[in-house]
């Protein structure tokens, strides 16, 4: 649709409405912004190298100290590594404070025999740590044995005091094809 423009001008027919040219520098403002986040995004401050490794070290430190844990029942080192507002999901699906999983190992209703770890995996996300590992467990429980092929995920997050605590775990089996539930 050709206006004309306003009165006083050239009175010659415009080419572009006369609402357009707003709409069009508050389009290339948006699609500039979100081109400067995009390209900002990835671009957090880099963590020294040294940093990155120690930090690495630590998280590997404390899977070993959690899996200690749980071989020994050591509730006083399982207290210290979980974080107060720790949750985890088991195998089955049922939610898990804190304050269950500790009662759980107290009671010892649940026995590992042993816990093998392999094709661990730690990425770092400032003062996050995710942790996925492949573990073969042996235990039993009241319901029967608890034996196999697992694959986790673990969460730490540094706290205000710099300790590394454990606020999500999330478990599942491992089922070969063909194999049932």
């Amino acid at each position: 649709m050709a206006r004309i423009d306003h009165p006083g001008s050239s009175g010659l027919p415009s080419v572009t409405h006369m609402g357009m040219r707003k709409a069009s520098r508050e389009r290339c403002f948006a699609i500039g912004f979100a081109l400067l986040l995009l390209l900002t995004a990835g671009k957090l401050p880099a963590v020294p190298r040294a940093e990155k490794h120690e930090t690495r070290h630590q998280i590997e430190h404390l899977e070993d100290a959690w899996r200690s844990a749980i071989l020994k029942g050591n509730i006083t080192a399982m207290d210290a590594l979980l974080a107060d507002d720790y949750i985890a999901i088991s195998p089955t699906g049922i939610l898990q404070s804190k304050e269950q999983a500790l009662a759980n190992l107290r009671s010892g209703s649940v026995q590992f025999k042993t816990i093998e770890l392999s094709d661990r995996k730690i990425r770092m996300y400032g003062s996050t740590a995710l942790v996925t590992s492949r573990a073969e467990v042996n235990a039993t429980s009241p319901e029967g044995e608890i034996s196999g092929s697992y694959r986790y995920t673990r969460v730490y997050v540094k706290d205000a005091h710099g300790v590394w605590r454990i606020v999500s775990f999330e478990a599942s089996r491992i089922r070969e094809p063909g194999q049932s539930r």
